[in-house]
């Protein structure tokens, strides 16, 4: 009997009984469409995270001030502190000290209130330097950044986020309209476009930015410190580097041990690997519970198949005694199997992907279907077939001619 031929009996056999047929492949089908879509939510949910982070800036190393410890002895966390200045700044960005360092951008952050005419809102005012923009790989929807003129001189000019403007500016375009920012009147240079991030719990678009000596004015501080220094890594491939040279430098100026640092440098590498460890945690999780639907659904071809051979037990001994080995049987029996698990298969698949594309509108979370994790899908599908198969054409191989033609 050649494979044309044994294929052509088991699709025969699947078609004959439809409705057992789809009933055995409807635990297949639930765990390989589960198998699908919880694969699909943990993948979107790390690249939405991949995608958030890159947002904040690329190749970024973020350099935060230590704790401070007040005169009762009370310890605040990190980034308490002053303890970074325009001066670390500054000697970050030589290009001697720091080779590896492509830009950098000290910032200081504080949240005020910004009127415009009538309207009013509180936002976060970053004051800033012009390598801001390219550090932080933010763009702009219109007008311009400030000038390094701007800066020098603490001109009253203010770029606003997408969020910050569109509360101020419902139906005019903010460009060149004046924005009191904690009582100072300053003119809107530019927009920027929507980064679809958020840092620390509030959202990047929502912030104006200044020149960082306007935010030192507006404050009424003469002090050089500031709240976190941003450096750019000249390629990803470098980011190890000038982290290790940023950190010797701020050792080295700051007069302090490895253990003593009064500063913290994170990096979007440490950010993604703590974010995708609970989605990596929570995807393992939800795919063990749908691998024990695919385990009922192999259980289930296994029991239809041995109810399949006691059906059959009169042909299965007209085949033998017309010369068919126990491994055509067997083989006859693995085919059946294996197109219950590949069809089963096929259709879970199906239903996965047009779930991953209904899904997303109703929990707003991104699902990504990868290639490689549907053909797997269907791999495992046809293996559960041919695995939970085993038993039941092993048996039928095993019927002798004489005591299948007896039975009735």
């Amino acid at each position: 009997m050649s494979w044309t031929e044994t294929l052509r009996a088991g699709a025969e056999a699947v078609r004959a009984h439809r409705l057992r047929s789809t009933l055995t492949m409807l635990g297949i089908v639930i765990g390989i469409s589960s198998v699908i879509l919880t694969v699909g939510l943990g993948q979107g949910a790390q690249d939405q995270v991949r995608q958030q982070i890159s947002a904040l800036g690329s190749n970024l190393l973020i350099v935060s001030p230590g704790s401070s410890t007040d005169s009762s002895g009370m310890r605040g966390g990190f980034g308490s502190a002053s303890t970074l200045t325009l001066r670390d700044a500054e000697a970050i960005a030589d290009e001697t000290a720091v080779p590896d360092a492509a830009r950098v951008a000290p910032t200081t952050s504080t949240s005020t209130s910004l009127e415009a005419g009538e309207t009013n809102w509180t936002s976060s005012v970053v004051g800033t330097t012009t390598s801001w923009l390219d550090v932080r790989a933010r763009e702009l929807s219109s007008g311009r950044f400030f000038t390094s003129a701007e800066v020098t001189s603490a001109a009253d000019v203010v770029v606003l986020g997408p969020d910050t403007a569109s509360e101020l500016f419902e139906r005019t375009s903010p460009v060149g309209q004046t924005v009191s920012v904690d009582g100072t009147p300053m003119t809107v240079v530019g927009v920027l476009t929507s980064s679809g991030a958020s840092s620390s719990g509030s959202s990047e678009d929502d912030v104006a930015v200044v020149p960082i000596s306007t935010a030192k004015r507006l404050t009424g501080t003469t002090s050089s410190s500031v709240s976190t220094i941003y450096v750019e890594a000249a390629s990803a491939d470098l980011l190890s580097a000038a982290y290790q040279e940023v950190n010797a430098l701020l050792l080295t100026l700051h007069d302090v041990g490895a253990d003593e640092a009064d500063f913290s440098i994170s990096t979007q590498a440490s950010l993604v690997e703590t974010a995708n460890s609970t989605n990596e945690t929570m995807t393992v999780l939800l795919a063990g519970i749908a691998a024990i639907s695919l385990l009922v659904g192999g259980i289930g071809v296994m029991n239809i198949m041995l109810v399949s051979v006691t059906e059959r037990i009169r042909e299965i001994g007209l085949r033998k005694a017309l010369g068919a080995t126990p491994g055509v049987i067997r083989r006859q029996f693995l085919v059946e199997a294996s197109l219950l698990g590949l069809t089963g298969g096929v259709v879970g698949v199906l239903i996965g992907v047009a779930g991953s594309q209904v899904l997303p509108s109703l929990i707003d979370q991104p699902v990504s279907v990868s290639p490689v994790a549907t053909l797997g899908a269907i791999g495992t599908a046809v293996a559960l077939g041919i695995g939970f198969g085993v038993y039941p054409a092993s048996r039928a191989a095993r019927l002798t001619p004489i005591d299948a033609l007896r039975s009735e």
